[in-house]
């Protein structure tokens, strides 16, 4: 059996929401998280479509505050960067954390503030997803090889050299994002893991068999899922609701249509959980919804944590 692994999402754009920017409230939690005994923690990537601390810079102090806990991206956006940069960015990362960088990644939701913040920093959004499986190839041979050249559709450098390599030989592993056929086959062909939000466990058992028939590399089942816990159902779902409209600014209707969220008691949210577990995911990624939430990571940690990590899997 694989052990199961449970992340904590930073709560990076709730904190801006609020108009609070202190970074160090955001390190306390991953300090906090650690000592509860959550695996992972996590930060997201938006700077003009829903801006938060940026992920990087904020998983640097992170790597420092912290010993054991991995750190991940939940999601980098790629495209809105050149690769030699950001190889260099998370290779300088990974050795901060010595080892303990996952990068997640995604193209980026198609969507009209998505567009704009392309267009903010000059980047095609048409032409994303093929900027995004560029940088992966760049980037992956800049971590691994002395002196890289490269010609591409996007990106052409010759005689780059970066240093520090990250801390693994191979770089840190890339999870991707995304459903639907050609997310699914971009995800065989490229990524060491998976980080999916579908709202059905159906969808999430069947893409992921799909994945697995053609998978290139050992990869990482996970999943991205939102959750506000309260013993009145009905309030959560209210408090759901509050917190997935000002994050998203769109309808809770519409983002559950695509996304995994859950309102419910602590009980309820370990057997929603549980059945993605049993449909193969391995590592779960927890954005909660709270208005507090150095208190929503107790109450995740206290009353949740125990009841799905009883759950084993295949």
């Amino acid at each position: 059996m694989t052990p199961l692994k449970i992340g904590y999402l930073l709560p990076t754009r709730d904190q801006a929401v609020r108009g609070d920017h202190d970074p160090e409230q955001l390190i306390d939690l991953a300090r906090r998280a650690e000592a509860l005994g959550f695996d992972s923690v996590w930060a997201g990537d938006s700077p003009v479509t829903r801006p938060r601390a940026d992920p990087l810079l904020l998983l640097a102090a992170v790597a420092i505050a912290t010993r054991r806990i991995t750190l991940g991206t939940a999601v980098l956006l790629p495209a809105l960067r050149h690769p030699i940069l950001l190889a260099h960015q998370l290779a300088t990362l990974d050795r901060l954390a010595d080892g303990r960088l996952i990068v997640g990644m995604g193209g980026g939701f198609p969507n009209v503030g998505t567009e704009a913040q392309f267009a903010a920093v000059g980047v095609a959004f048409s032409r994303r997803i093929s900027r995004l499986e560029e940088s992966i190839e760049a980037m992956r041979q800049l971590w691994t090889a002395e002196e890289v050249s490269f010609t591409g559709r996007h990106f052409d450098f010759h005689d780059v050299r970066l240093a520090p390599a990250p801390t693994r030989p191979a770089g840190p592993p890339i999870w991707l994002a995304g459903g639907g056929e050609p997310a699914l086959r971009r995800v065989a062909r490229l990524a060491d893991g998976w980080l999916p939000y579908p709202p059905a466990v159906q969808d999430y058992a069947r893409d992921l068999a799909v994945i697995q028939q053609s998978a290139a590399r050992t990869l990482t089942p996970a999943l991205y899922a939102t959750l506000c816990l309260d013993e009145d159902p009905e309030r959560a779902r209210r408090r759901l609701r509050t917190s997935i409209e000002r994050y998203y600014n769109a309808p809770l209707e519409a983002v559950e249509t695509i996304q995994a969220v859950f309102a419910g008691t602590a009980h309820q949210a370990a057997g929603w959980l549980n059945a993605y577990t049993g449909a193969g995911a391995h590592h779960v990624v927890i954005r909660l919804a709270a208005d507090d939430h150095h208190a929503g990571l107790e109450e995740f940690a206290g009353r949740v944590l125990p009841l799905i990590r009883t759950e084993g899997h295949p």
